[in-house]
């Protein structure tokens, strides 16, 4: 299974997510259904965690929630305020371990043949193959995109997600992979989506941004998982002019 190990992590590149936090039902710009898909097809998972009000059961923002996460392919949950630190160190994990299954099983796809799934293999093998999802899990490198709603009804929320973020970043810089996180909001200040926070290994700058932050407004969720696809093409076009240059540099002091 080494050489499973290492096809994989050759094949797989960086592991994006999107990691959506809403309370409310989008009511601006493009479905989010349909944005979600487009991300997923881009490479990038959807995970959505739904924020509710206690005693609250809200049938369309429920349906919405999980029909993003559907779409993008990733993991979907609904908590309540005060469970949200928990549920998004959770989600992003359950993501990656679903991804990288989802990697892994096409790796097995071409190496046994296509109709082989992890779940036929026999039971030491299968064992070998989810020791082979978990090294990667904690070897990977990994961007995350996170998307705040800041609609007025999620204002008394918003510290908890700060502190729920600030711990997310503490588990897993853990990893030996490289973790990479950006902070957007929607709706911004002047647009539907403002960026907050820049491509950053941690994320204890959102103390002092997370109470600067207006409330109010619009829910345009589907515009701002397009804006975040968007930043991921800006990211890879960057790295990828960061790599030629090196490359110059290299030929050219040969």
């Amino acid at each position: 299974m080494q050489y499973l190990s290492r096809r994989v992590s050759m094949e797989k590149g960086h592991l994006k997510q999107i990691l959506l936090i809403t309370d409310g039902c989008s009511n601006h710009g493009e479905d989010p259904i349909a944005m979600a898909a487009l991300a997923q097809e881009q490479g990038i998972t959807v995970n959505v965690i739904g924020v509710l009000e206690e005693n609250v059961i809200d049938q369309e923002s429920l349906q919405e929630v999980e029909g993003i996460a559907m779409s993008g392919g990733g993991v979907h949950q609904i908590v309540y305020a005060h469970q949200l630190s928990q549920t998004v160190q959770h989600v992003t994990r359950k993501a990656m371990t679903q991804t990288l299954q989802g990697v892994v099983n096409k790796e097995l796809q071409q190496i046994l043949g296509k109709h082989t799934s992890m779940e036929e293999l026999p039971p030491e093998k299968r064992g070998e193959v989810m020791e082979v999802v978990d090294e990667l899990g904690e070897t990977t490198s990994l961007e995350i995109l996170i998307l705040v709603d800041t609609s007025a009804s999620m204002k008394p929320k918003l510290p908890t997600v700060k502190e729920a973020l600030l711990d997310l970043s503490i588990s897993l810089n853990s990893r030996i992979g490289d973790n990479r996180f950006s902070v957007s909001v929607f709706p911004g200040k002047k647009d539907d989506v403002e960026r907050v926070l820049d491509w950053t290994p941690r994320l204890e700058s959102l103390s002092s941004i997370f109470p600067k932050l207006s409330t109010g407004g619009i829910t345009p969720t589907g515009p701002a998982i397009r804006e975040a696809i968007q930043q991921f093409k800006k990211k890879r076009s960057l790295r990828n002019l960061l790599r030629n240059e090196e490359e110059y540099y290299d030929e050219s002091s040969m």
